[in-house]
C-alpha cells in the first residue's frame, strides 16, 4: 500500500496470498473494488526463502487486525492475525533480522487499532532507534531498528 512504484526492481514483496478479490463498495466508481495480492514471491513470513544477510533494508508489516473477519475488505486486503500469532509475529521478527546484513535497517509498521504497539515490541529483543505515530485516529506507527553489527 505504500511502495510509490510497486514494480520498482530495488523492491521484492512477498505474501503468503496471491488473489483477487471484487467486493461491493458504494464509494467506488462502479460499486465495487477490486483488491490485487500479487507478491512477487508467495512465502510467509515466518520463513523466508531467503540467505542470511541478504537485504539491507527489510520492511515489516505484517496484518494487524484479529477481528476483522474473513470476508471483509479489510481482511481481504491486509489479512488477519490468526491462531498463536503472538509467536508468529515474533518468529517474523526473526526471519526480519536474519535475513538482514549487519547494520541493515528494518523498518516495521503497525496499527494499533487491536493491539497496542507497546505489546508487539515485546515480540522482539531487538530495540527500536525511532518511529513515528501519526493521526491520534489512525494509530499508525512506522518504526525504525538497525540490525546489530556483528
Amino acid at each position: 500500500m505504500f511502495w510509490f512504484d510497486r514494480d520498482d526492481e530495488r523492491a521484492v514483496f512477498v505474501d503468503k496470498r496471491s488473489e483477487t478479490h471484487e467486493l461491493p463498495d458504494k464509494s467506488s466508481s462502479g460499486g465495487s473494488r477490486t483488491i490485487v495480492i500479487a507478491p512477487d514471491i508467495v512465502g510467509d513470513f515466518t520463513d523466508l526463502p531467503f540467505a542470511d544477510n541478504e537485504f539491507a533494508m527489510v520492511v515489516f508489516d505484517p496484518p494487524h487486525f484479529a477481528r476483522n473477519g474473513s470476508n471483509g475488505w479489510m481482511a481481504k486486503k491486509y489479512g488477519t492475525l490468526e491462531g498463536d500469532w503472538r509467536e508468529e509475529l515474533r518468529k517474523g521478527f526473526a526471519e526480519c533480522f536474519r535475513v538482514l546484513r549487519p547494520e541493515g535497517t528494518l523498518i516495521f509498521k503497525w496499527n494499533e487499532d487491536e493491539v497496542a504497539v507497546t505489546e508487539i515490541l515485546r515480540l522482539t529483543p531487538e530495540k527500536p532507534l525511532f518511529g513515528n505515530r501519526y493521526g491520534r485516529h489512525y494509530k499508525s506507527h512506522w518504526i525504525v531498528f538497525q540490525k546489530p553489527r556483528v
